[in-house]
């Protein structure tokens, strides 16, 4: 969710749309991130635009039809019918320049829209994962088949054509430099999830140390937080 929030949002500051389809998840971390930035996002819904399916998402729903567009083939009052949301996928497919896969398992709705998109003519992206994830099948089995396998934002935007945003990103990125303690932490940690206790003992650091350098090390953009007190290396 994390990395298709933040791949949504960097497209979205080149003036790109992202289109999904406002499913709990990856749909909804994609539609967060395109409303981030300048190119807004659509949102291609299942249901009659009267029905917010998931119920979940009906905040987001809401913000989608101020500063988006909500879209829908089917007729008001049309309720979550298990059998419409692959149809629509192909709605979605259809209006992109190209279908980026975050994670899909074996099988997955996610690869029917791929599929559709390479019926459609259009290009298809997929973030490989853990050879031990499920989540991750999906990808590796498209990077397979030819899907382009991408690792950063700017990897999609060359393949679809925009190099000059490519350039422009790149000139625009700005990497602090790292002192000889925040380095020594970067090494400790693998770019899988890991505790701090693990860091400490990799880098021979106290917990007060290490977290003030993770801390720094967060807020420059070199490590993440996920959900349990785990950290990640971004870079």
């Amino acid at each position: 969710m994390r990395d298709a929030e933040a791949f949504a949002q960097t497209l979205s500051n080149v003036g790109l749309t992202i289109v999904s389809g406002l499913a709990l998840g990856i749909d909804s971390a994609a539609h967060r991130g395109g409303l981030a930035g300048i190119g807004s996002s659509i949102a291609v819904v299942g249901t009659g635009l009267d029905k917010v399916y998931p119920a979940r998402n009906r905040d987001l729903a809401h913000r989608l039809a101020a500063e988006g567009l909500l879209l829908s083939e089917f007729p008001l009052g049309t309720a979550p019918l298990a059998a419409n949301f692959p149809r629509r996928n192909r709605v979605i497919s259809g209006l992109v320049q190209g279908c980026l896969i975050v994670e899909a398992a074996l099988p997955s709705g996610s690869l029917i829209t791929a599929r559709q998109a390479l019926e459609q003519g259009r290009e298809v992206f997929a973030i490989p994962g853990s050879i031990h994830s499920p989540v991750s099948k999906g990808c590796h089995w498209l990077i397979k088949q030819g899907a382009k396998l991408v690792e950063t934002a700017e990897d999609v935007l060359e393949e679809i054509g925009l190099a000059s945003a490519s350039a422009e990103m790149r000139q625009g990125e700005h990497t602090p430099p790292l002192q000889m303690q925040e380095s020594a932490v970067l090494a400790a940690m693998s770019f899988a999830p890991v505790d701090v206790d693990t860091i400490c003992e990799r880098a021979g650091l106290t917990p007060d140390a290490a977290s003030a350098i993770l801390l720094k090390l967060e807020l420059d953009g070199y490590v993440s937080r996920l959900p349990g007190g785990l950290l990640q290396r971004m870079r």
